[in-house]
This record gives structure tokens, C-alpha cells and sequence, in this order.
């Protein structure tokens, strides 16, 4: 029987604990089994196999608009069916497997919202979520924008909200028949958002920028 080939590098199907970022081998492909051995303090995120170092600890401003987001959601949502989560919370984008091995995309959304509660388990949630919120900060512009948006997109997501504090407005991401993501205007001050994942919910930017 011919030796199966990969056309890239992966660790070891059991992994030792890694305890410190530096130990981790950029060059190759990790999964989930490999990310749930990593012990130290940084924050990371997995795209296809790779890894992403996740941006230091959130400013004061991010935390004080992804806090108001998320109240703002966690009230409406009280006593319904959908559940609201932020971070640091995993969800895992299975290509088919969900076996912890065969996931190679993890990521940490600042908030996400998930309808479907089989979704949902210990760790996390397992499979697209319905609504996705990411606060942009100067160092993870480029990250939300292009590698997030495309595995937010590819695996279904419903909504992706892209929140820019320092310009203080809302871009809205919405799922057509195609599975394609389609772009609202540009929500600023004065305005408010409502979501076509959650019928009835009103957001006013004026309360989510207050005193910035």
C-alpha cells in the first residue's frame, strides 16, 4: 500500500502539553486536538491549521462597546431560545468530522450568537453560530476583515457584525440564498440596527458609543 502523503506538516496525533507559545511550530498544520494540549497564557486561533496570535488584552473601549453589544443582546434575549456568549469562548469549524482531530479552524468571536443549542456543548459551540459580532481594534483590523469574514462566510454564518470603535459605526454582513455575504450601508451615531436573525431587536449606536 503507497504511503499517504499531506501536502503540509502536522503534528503528531498526540500531542505533549505545550506550556510555553514559543514551543509551537509555525510551519505546521494543528488542530483541535493539538490546540486543547496548549497550556500557555496567550490567546490564539486556528484558520486552516494555522495559527493566529490574538491581539493583547482589549483596550478599555473595545471592552466597553463589545459589554454594551452583548447586554444589549443578553436583555432581549432572556427567556428566548437563542443564547449569547463572548469571548473567550471557542467555536470549532468542522469541515465534516467534528472529531476534535479533523477540526482545523478554531476562533473566539468577540460575541456570537447560537440558535441551534445542539451546537453547543462543554467547550463551546461546534458549527457556525447564527450571529457573529467582532469589535476591530488597531491591531486586528486586517484579521476580522479578510481571514474571519471568508471562514464566517464559508461556514455559514447568518450575520457578522464588523463593529469599528474608532470610527464609530457598524457594518452589517448578511447571508443571502447563495451563502454569500452581502454588505448593509454603514450604521453610524444616531442610527439604530435591527438583525434578521433575531426579529425584534433594536440597537441604538448612540448607547454602544456613549462617553467614547
Amino acid at each position: 500500500m503507497a504511503k499517504r502523503t499531506v501536502p503540509y506538516p502536522i503534528p503528531d496525533e498526540i500531542d505533549e502539553p505545550v506550556k510555553q507559545f514559543n514551543e509551537l511550530d509555525a510551519s505546521l498544520t494543528y488542530s483541535y486536538a493539538s490546540y486543547l494540549n496548549w497550556l500557555f497564557p496567550e490567546r490564539v486561533e486556528l484558520i486552516a491549521g494555522r495559527i493566529f496570535k490574538m491581539s493583547p488584552s482589549p483596550s478599555r473601549v473595545h471592552q466597553e462597546v463589545a459589554g454594551s453589544i452583548f447586554l444589549n443582546l443578553g436583555n432581549f434575549l432572556k427567556d428566548k431560545h437563542c443564547k449569547v456568549y463572548s469571548a473567550p469562548f471557542d467555536v470549532r469549524f468542522p469541515k465534516e468530522s467534528k472529531a476534535d482531530k479533523d477540526v482545523y479552524t478554531v476562533l473566539q468571536p468577540d460575541i456570537c450568537v447560537v440558535c441551534d443549542k445542539s451546537k453547543l456543548d462543554a467547550r463551546g459551540c461546534i458549527g457556525a453560530p447564527d450571529l457573529v459580532v467582532e469589535v476591530l481594534s488597531p491591531g486586528n483590523t486586517r484579521m476580522e476583515l479578510l481571514n474571519k469574514y471568508r471562514v464566517y462566510e464559508e461556514f455559514g454564518v447568518k450575520e457578522y457584525w464588523v463593529v469599528s470603535q474608532s470610527d464609530k459605526n457598524i457594518l452589517i454582513y448578511t447571508s443571502n440564498e447563495e451563502g454569500k455575504f452581502q454588505p448593509s450601508k454603514i450604521f453610524t451615531l444616531s442610527e439604530k440596527i435591527t438583525s434578521s436573525v433575531l426579529p425584534g431587536f433594536e440597537l441604538e449606536l448612540d448607547e454602544v458609543f456613549d462617553d467614547m
